[in-house]
């Protein structure tokens, strides 16, 4: 029997602004799409953050026994993103600013990317289709949009008629807007415009001469809107209707609406059942910015080469710092709360170090089975990673209470406890144990080195049976939280 099917799973849905229960749309299958990154420079932390949200929920499904199919998308067509009328594409720009070719700066930002993702330990996705190799499909659902008579060709270029769409179906229903209130905060058109109303937003656009990227179709060479990629790979891999579509709440509009809108208007069915938006990360209480100086590459976390940060911080540890929010608030990041997140973050690393050395007994004094299912409580609520988190400390606690023989374990519950932790702390939240040792080896080293001093001290006065001192040295490692534990083996300590 699959975890998933004792498992109450409740997502917020912001189409519905509720918790529901979660019921795919086929049995012990899941359909996720998250909208990925526009290849255009490196890659940025709130990006992360939305990146590291979805893996949670990827590896939580995955580990409750679903088959996941988890779609993400790399956005390299040159397009106008806000479906711009005049300018220039991201890429291109970057492309002419660097003097290479486009799809060069494709590359580098892509691995960039892959690198970043990678050092933060995200599973890749399923499927991670580009949006140029998905261009006959954009193509081919404005076709079907035009035979419909939801969008218009004007001028070489093709526009979704908002107002034709809105007579059957809600355009606003994700974002809970109301047309008449977009009309009415909307300037007129200049008579500049193809568009035959403000609200309407390109499907395809003709090509300039000066902008590089374009294919031929039906109405002119030119190149996708901004919109349509993702109705495009997101149908083409899970279907007419899928469980679940991610990324950030920025997207929410008119990115989102424009989907809803789009894929609706294509097949006559709503397109997702469980929208889910995770929210931004500021940085010392201001939004990030690269304007203002207010920003962080993750590059910058890990080496410590930056004008934010006291020291480097091992990227398990800044993967650990986001989790201890939930994926829909805001959170903020600073060098003092990742210093307090590397301190829990070694904490829980030493528990799970120190449970396989703990001697059992012939009962326990904490209910392990009702703990375990207290984790997935938390991780049922919404993947509410910041309670699992809390439970997992609760582990920590008596893991050091047993060491200091205050609590006791059973063999049996020892072997539950040691599954779980590892389930949770690794499978599920994607921590690695030995990174952020090793990056803080250093020190670590250094507080070894002087605590086996310490302790080689204390067997001196205690041979020399002078216990004053022995008990002085034990008493005050204890105030700083370093608890030493005597066996036969020897003695040896935890924080």
């Amino acid at each position: 029997m699959a975890l998933y099917e004792n498992q109450n799973l409740k997502i917020y849905n912001s189409l519905t602004g509720e918790k529901e229960l979660f019921t795919p749309i086929t049995p012990g299958y899941v359909g996720m799409y998250v909208c990925g990154p526009t290849v255009y420079s490196n890659v940025h932390l709130g990006n992360c953050r939305t990146f590291i949200s979805f893996d949670l929920v990827f590896r939580y499904l995955k580990h409750l026994g679903y088959k996941v199919r988890y779609v993400r998308n790399i956005t390299d067509a040159g397009h106008l993103e806000n479906d711009a009328e005049t300018g220039e594409d991201r890429i291109a720009k970057k492309a002419r600013l660097m003097e290479i070719e486009p799809m060069e700066v494709v590359q580098k930002y892509t691995v960039d990317f892959h690198d970043t993702l990678k050092k933060f330990n995200n599973l890749p996705p399923s499927i991670e289709p580009t949006a140029t190799g998905h261009i006959i499909e954009q193509i081919e659902i404005i076709k079907t949009l035009i035979d419909k008579g939801f969008a218009y060709e004007a001028n070489g270029s093709v526009y979704f008629d908002v107002l034709k769409y809105n007579q059957a179906h809600h355009y606003g229903i994700l974002s809970k807007r109301k047309l008449e209130d977009l009309i009415a905060n909307t300037r007129e058109l200049d008579g500049q415009s193809d568009k035959k109303n403000p609200q309407d937003f390109a499907l395809w656009k003709k090509a300039e001469p000066q902008h590089i990227m374009r294919w031929p179709s039906p109405w002119r060479t030119g190149f996708p809107g901004w919109h349509l990629e993702c109705t495009a790979m997101s149908t083409k891999y899970l279907g007419d209707t899928f469980d679940i579509h991610g990324g950030g709440m920025d997207l929410k509009f008119p990115h989102h609406e424009c989907e809803i809108a789009q894929g609706h208007a294509t097949t006559g069915k709503a397109p997702v059942h469980y929208w889910m938006h995770a929210n931004m990360l500021t940085l010392n209480g201001k939004k990030m910015a690269k304007s203002t100086g207010n920003n962080i590459l993750p590059t910058e976390i890990f080496s410590g080469n930056n004008h934010v940060l006291s020291k480097a911080y091992a990227p398990s540890v800044a993967r650990f710092f986001m989790l201890q929010a939930t994926y829909g608030s805001v959170l903020d990041f600073s060098d003092e709360a990742l210093m307090a997140a590397e301190k829990g973050f070694l904490k829980l690393m030493d528990a799970i170090a120190l449970l396989p050395k703990l001697e059992t007994k012939n009962t326990s004094s904490l209910d392990i089975n009702a703990w375990k299912q207290s984790c997935y409580d938390a991780m049922n609520d919404d993947f509410n990673s910041p309670i699992l988190i809390a439970k997992l400390f609760e582990a920590v606690k008596y893991i050091n209470a047993i060491a200091n023989n205050k609590a006791s374990i059973t063999e049996t519950d020892k072997a539950t406890l040691k599954e779980t932790l590892h389930n949770f702390t690794f499978d599920v939240l994607g921590l690695e144990a030995t990174e952020a040792l090793n990056d803080n080896s250093k020190d670590r080293k250094r507080l070894e080195n002087t605590v086996a001093l310490l302790i080689e001290l204390r067997n001196k006065a205690r041979l020399d049976r002078d216990y004053a001192m022995s008990d002085k040295i034990r008493d005050a490692l204890s105030d700083m939280d370093i608890q030493l534990k005597d066996a036969r083996e020897g003695t040896t300590f935890s924080l």
